[in-house]
């Protein structure tokens, strides 16, 4: 086994609750998306993504939308979860506002602080998130733990490919000019961490919330980030 040269990380059920995401981030995107696209949807990088939306209405629905018919779609596939570009981008640009603004603060686990600041010293920390690259940085930046984006090297969103898809973390190993042996890919998803496993990383799956039995962990597993030891 190579020594360890990267940590990636993912964020929902990772570094952040599960409940931040889905009980904060989403109705707050959900509640200000109507009034975000009214006011920006003729600016260019705002205008670009919601130009994405229709194209994909168009596809999938063959209907003809215009720009400003967009929100309710984007509500829709935030109800539904959907891991859509534009939504995750658009999604960015309304929590970036929140955070500016004060009304939102990213949450982290206790034990990130701590952990990012002493594997800071040792290795590069990556994020690897479906929420866009912008998402992952002003969370970060506000988190409740203070700014802890000084810590963090590299940021990758579904850009570089679904999560769960093995050339997703081969172009990751790319990008970051490391040999996939030699990154340390965490999440509690299954399904990534086989899809990292394939691509020749190491793997730890995290369980936050309930204890595994241990005949049923299909990898290596950790209740926290402070039960990890990295060679």
């Amino acid at each position: 086994m190579k020594k360890t040269k990267v940590i990636l990380m993912d964020v929902e059920g990772t570094t952040t609750s599960i409940s931040y995401v889905h009980d904060v981030l989403f109705p707050f995107s959900k509640d200000k998306m109507c009034q975000f696209v009214e006011e920006n949807g003729d600016i260019l990088e705002v205008e670009n993504e919601l130009n994405k939306v229709v194209e994909t209405v168009l596809k999938e629905e063959d209907k003809v939308i215009e720009v400003c018919d967009t929100a309710p779609y984007l509500i829709k596939w935030i109800v539904e979860d959907r891991k859509h570009p534009a939504l995750k981008t658009i999604q960015g640009f309304i929590w970036k506002l929140g955070y500016q603004k004060g009304k939102l603060k990213g949450h982290v686990y206790n034990d990130i602080p701590l952990r990012f600041r002493s594997w800071s010293r040792k290795f590069k920390l990556a994020i690897y998130s479906s929420g866009s690259v912008e998402a992952q940085e002003m969370l970060f930046k506000h988190s409740i733990a203070g700014d802890l984006t000084p810590y963090l090297n590299h940021h990758f969103d579904t850009a570089v490919g679904a999560k769960k898809e093995v050339a997703s973390y081969k172009e990751i190993a790319k990008q970051l000019d490391v040999e996939p042996e030699a990154i340390l890919f965490l999440s509690d998803i299954v399904e990534e961490l086989d899809a990292a496993t394939d691509a020749g990383m190491q793997v730890t799956q995290l369980f936050r919330d309930d204890v595994p039995e241990e005949k049923y962990c299909k990898h290596p597993y950790a209740l926290t980030f402070n039960d990890l030891v990295i060679k």
